[in-house]
């Protein structure tokens, strides 16, 4: 677990792996709000919205259908968006989600980050945190399956 970029290390988290995936192949599944389903190591991510669409990019909003004890749909924004290296989407508390990808021997290094610091309530969001690092931890392990399962199709 680490700080995110220049965040106070207070209010953001991140897991790290290094996936021996090319770095646009691990991007395009994560720009892919279909996938998230399969990526989400939470368990709360069900569907992506109907009417959603096929890609992320910059300013992009989506939805997503979860459940956490009761269903509940979530709406999102892209608020940072760098072709092939990072994708980072926000909701209503603000918290960001953030993707990053680095080329690194062996593969790409994917970093998954969960940045509270400009959320309306840090408190609430604090409380999240110990099962959205073990979540990431999964979230990473998931990825890496899809994009080892797609280089051997």
């Amino acid at each position: 677990m680490s700080a995110v970029g220049g965040a106070d290390a207070r209010h953001a988290v991140s897991e790290t792996r290094v996936i021996a995936a090319s770095r646009q192949v691990l991007f395009d599944l994560v720009a892919d709000p279909a996938m998230h389903p399969r990526i989400d190591g939470s368990g709360t991510v069900r569907a992506q919205a109907a009417d959603g669409p096929s890609r992320l990019g910059p300013g992009v909003r989506f939805g997503m259908s979860m459940r956490m004890g009761l269903p509940y749909r979530i709406s999102n924004r892209v608020v940072e968006f760098e072709e092939g290296s990072r994708v980072a989407w926000m909701h209503m508390s603000r918290a960001v989600w953030r993707w990053e990808f680095r080329d690194v021997e062996g593969g790409t290094e994917v970093r998954e980050s969960f940045d509270w610091s400009a959320a309306r309530s840090r408190t609430m969001m604090r409380r999240f945190v110990p099962g959205n690092i073990a979540s990431m931890r999964r979230s990473l392990e998931r990825l890496e399956a899809i994009a080892l399962e797609r280089a051997a199709d």
